[in-house]
């Protein structure tokens, strides 16, 4: 359960109903586990998504580990969700492991402030299902030429959401590392290397130049040769369609001055330009996707 800083008129109601919880005896305390580094958070709750157990919080500067932004992250514990609202301001503990592959987790919420519990987000984001017809959206890769994820039609295309800035190693830098896998298995299957497309597209126009996705695809492939980029290209729409993109891939987009708040969405489209799966977050596994890539490619 959450703890809530109340007012004093309720502050003896709350003592003796027990909405003051207390950790376990035998919990295992973050801030004494040489796996994490904890830090502490003060923002709002944004959005609440307790599929996932993730909590969307516009935050203050964490010191010594990130500027202001609005992000999401996962909740240690799974209950504590569906007692969070948006418009709740929370402290927190963020705990950041020692493995970069592992989510960043808040513990130890404190709702210091509570918001309106009908609060519904401004934008209502599709979440791509089996059988979608998903949109020719324009783009421009890394080597300025414009594309359309139309001209894959015929193959698998693999997509995914990243910008070359993000700071989080769970996040974009994870997914693009995974796609290397990907890339690198289907390398080994000429016959389905064939049949298959990869495409990270960028929400971050004003940065994201050719020559910028160009370098950062390259440090993942290990090469900035021509053909390295002929299976797995990295692109970027402009303004107006990063925002039809991240509503119709069900990327949570949020712009503060130069920093970007995301979610990440990865979505396999058939060579009918249908979709075939969906991913959200980053809980799928290399495995995970090459079997239904290799599925849908009939392999």
């Amino acid at each position: 359960m959450i703890r809530r800083l109340l007012t004093s008129s309720f502050l003896a109601a709350a003592i003796l109903s027990g909405c003051h919880s207390t950790p376990r005896p035998d919990a295992p305390s973050a801030a004494t586990d040489p796996r994490f580094k904890v830090y502490k958070m003060r923002g709002k709750v944004m959005s609440v998504n307790v599929a996932k157990s993730e909590v969307t919080v516009n935050h203050e500067a964490i010191p010594g580990f990130m500027e202001a932004m609005t992000m999401p992250y996962k909740v240690k514990d799974p209950n504590v969700v569906t007692e969070l609202h948006g418009g709740d301001v929370i402290t927190a503990d963020v705990l950041v492991s020692q493995d970069p592959d592992a989510d960043v987790l808040l513990d130890h919420i404190v709702v210091v402030g509570q918001g309106k519990p009908d609060y519904k987000p401004k934008v209502q984001y599709h979440v791509p299902a089996p059988g979608d017809q998903v949109p020719d959206f324009k783009l421009r890769n890394q080597d300025g030429r414009a594309i359309s994820l139309s001209q894959f039609r015929g193959k698998q295309l693999l997509i995914t959401f990243i910008y070359t800035r993000c700071p989080l190693p769970d996040f974009c830098p994870r997914v693009t590392r995974e796609f290397a896998q990907i890339n690198r298995q289907l390398q080994a299957d000429p016959s389905l290397y064939n049949k298959t497309h990869l495409l990270c597209v960028s929400f971050d126009p004003a940065n994201d130049t050719p020559e910028r996705l160009r370098a950062y695809g390259a440090t993942y492939m290990g090469s900035d040769s021509k053909s390295a980029f002929s299976h797995w290209d990295f692109a970027v729409p402009d303004e107006a369609t990063v925002d039809k993109m991240a509503q119709y891939f069900d990327v949570g987009l949020t712009r503060d001055g130069d920093s970007i708040t995301h979610t990440l969405s990865t979505t396999l489209v058939g060579a009918d330009g249908k979709v075939v799966q969906f991913y959200p977050g980053n809980d799928w596994t290399v495995d995970q996707v090459l079997g239904d890539v290799k599925h849908a490619a009939g392999a």
